[in-house]
């Protein structure tokens, strides 16, 4: 049993704030550039002081870096760029001694191509691995033998000459896919998870964990009839099909109950990433009846969809469709553009940023921060020359990749490069974000970053935000107005402006109710009347 999970409730991540840390654009502590664990472990007090629970480190694995950590070529050590076992070990320590929880990702469904189990898989069709990937051959001539996309563009097969045969990648070609219909694959990843668990980390992040199985007679997809698809940009052919038969197979729940087996000899979580066509549904299915993920997210509010209609329409359709399970619902990470410029564009305003960080307090479910969120970094902008990802490169112009939101953390606007490194950082520190350094907003009592602090705080004293359940009220657009109701506690409301004009609307529910000062956010309500200006927010609470 992992010793800082005992005595706690067993579900206490419901009432947890997670915090995403992207290691390479963390914090660098030995000048290269590029951030690492040592990094992370110098800032563990500044993550401890915003209030939040579990931090989930992307990954640090020993890696070609093609994909920049997604792609393993160990799942059992550290790349040397972020440092040795010993220095995540130190992390741990550190982090457990300050209360935080440390989730790390597991990338299951593929790995680097000079991993030494696909090595060997391509070697030859009888070799001990030789099934271990998805290997099909050619149609009589010679292309692919289905219609799959891959995500970063293109078919998801490639030819291997010495096999003569395809074989499946549903990233970058050099990240070919684990057949997870093979027995000694699952427990080969059992096995890896079970080292990190012995080591002492809290829970895993499942990458892509609907991608882990595939139809076994290679059915083409069919054309999607939607064209809704909340994964990829409207420019990517990956859209166009109705992804049936290359992910989220039935086999993957038995999968993630071997998971969560696993997971609670130790005491621990696992959350998982969500990209399928109805991404709700999925996660309502596999946060089902206690015995799959603890959690499950999506891009759901990752898109640029931006409408209180929208915001509740998620929410409500996951509830609708939820058995027992649970949701991080998240509006920030290291694939999407960040929130600022997504949904606030470009003359989005600290008010603006405050206000999102309480709405995304008052959903139920565990909220996930990105990294920068806390200080209301907007989308960088990054010159073609300075791109490092190659999901950007493929479709640039029109798509200019994940590096916008994965520059470096501004730490102090007194130092070279914001203080993140004393080299040459891997991306380039942008200018718009070093008068948002934290050394900045650290001395800023109405900052975003001390906003962060007193609303994650805040949020713990009252059970109906973190369990209670949830309902909404037919409020005008852009006003999205909620409420909370838990066991014996006095039902709580909130109400937000996502809009630049002040609004006002009747809620006849708020008769009897008092403001919560605390929430800290310009917004009134007089009699059932709330009033609220640009990017304005209330809560308030029934009289008891």
């Amino acid at each position: 049993m992992n010793n800082s999970l005992t005595g706690q409730a067993n579900d206490w991540w419901r009432d947890a704030v997670i915090y995403q840390v992207y290691p390479r654009s963390f914090y660098d502590s030995n000048g290269d550039g590029i951030g690492d664990l040592p990094g992370i472990t110098a800032k563990l007090d500044y993550i401890a002081s915003l209030g939040v629970d579990i931090v989930w480190i992307s990954p640090f694995f020993t890696s070609p870096m093609k994909d920049f950590g997604y792609d393993v070529a160990d799942y059992c050590n550290v790349d040397s760029i972020f440092g040795t076992l010993a220095d995540f070990d130190q992390l741990l320590k550190r982090a457990h001694a300050l209360g935080l929880k440390i989730m790390i990702d597991q990338v299951l469904s593929h790995c680097a191509d000079v991993h030494p189990w696909f090595v060997e898989s391509r070697q030859s069709r009888d070799n001990p691995k030789a099934d271990w990937y998805v290997w099909a051959n050619p149609k009589p001539d010679g292309s692919p033998p289905n219609n799959w996309l891959s995500v970063f563009g293109g078919s998801a097969w490639q030819w291997d000459a010495r096999r003569r045969q395809y074989y499946m990648h549903n990233f970058l070609v050099s990240q070919p896919d684990l057949n997870f219909h093979h027995p000694e694959v699952q427990q080969a990843h059992l096995d890896n998870m079970r080292f990190w668990l012995a080591r002492g980390v809290d829970g895993f992040r499942l990458d892509a964990c609907n991608f882990h199985f595939h139809d076994q007679t290679l059915r083409d997809n069919p054309v999607s009839l939607v064209r809704d698809n909340k994964t990829v940009q409207d420019n990517n052919p990956y859209g166009m099909q109705a992804h049936i038969h290359d992910k989220t197979q039935p086999e993957n729940l038995v999968f993630l109950e071997k998971v969560r087996s696993l997971l609670n000899e130790f005491g621990a979580i696992a959350i998982g990433e969500v990209g399928a066509d109805d991404s709700l549904g999925v996660m309502a299915e596999y946060t089902a009846d206690g015995n799959k993920l603890h959690m499950a997210y999506s891009f759901n509010l990752l898109t640029s969809s931006y409408s209180a209609a929208y915001i509740r329409q998620q929410v409500e359709d996951f509830e609708a469709r939820v058995k027992g399970g649970w949701v991080s619902w998240s509006v920030g990470n290291h694939d999407s553009v960040r929130v600022m410029t997504r949904w606030g564009g470009k003359q989005a305003t600290p008010q603006f940023a405050k206000m999102l960080l309480a709405m995304q307090m008052a959903l139920k479910g565990t909220p996930c921060l990105y990294q920068g969120d806390e200080l209301a970094l907007t989308e960088a902008e990054v010159a073609f020359e300075d791109l490092q990802d190659p999901y950007g490169i493929t479709f640039w112009p029109e798509f200019k990749g994940r590096d916008g939101c994965r520059t470096p953390i501004p730490w102090n606007v007194d130092q070279p490069h914001a203080g993140f490194t004393t080299g040459k950082p891997w991306l380039p520190v942008a200018p718009a974000h070093i008068a948002h350094a934290v050394s900045v907003q650290d001395n800023d009592a109405a900052s975003v970053l001390n906003y962060a602090r007193h609303i994650l705080a805040w949020r713990k004293q009252y059970p109906q935000l973190s369990r209670g359940d949830i309902q909404f009220f037919d409020a005008p657009e852009p006003a999205l107005a909620i409420r909370r109701d838990h066991a014996d506690s006095p039902a709580m409301f909130a109400a937000f402006n996502l809009g630049e004009q002040a609004i006002s609307f009747t809620w006849p529910e708020l008769a009897g109710t008092h403001q919560l000062e605390a929430v800290g956010l310009p917004g009134q309500v007089s009699d059932t009347t709330v009033t609220l200006p640009a990017h304005g927010a209330w809560f308030g609470m029934k009289n008891e």
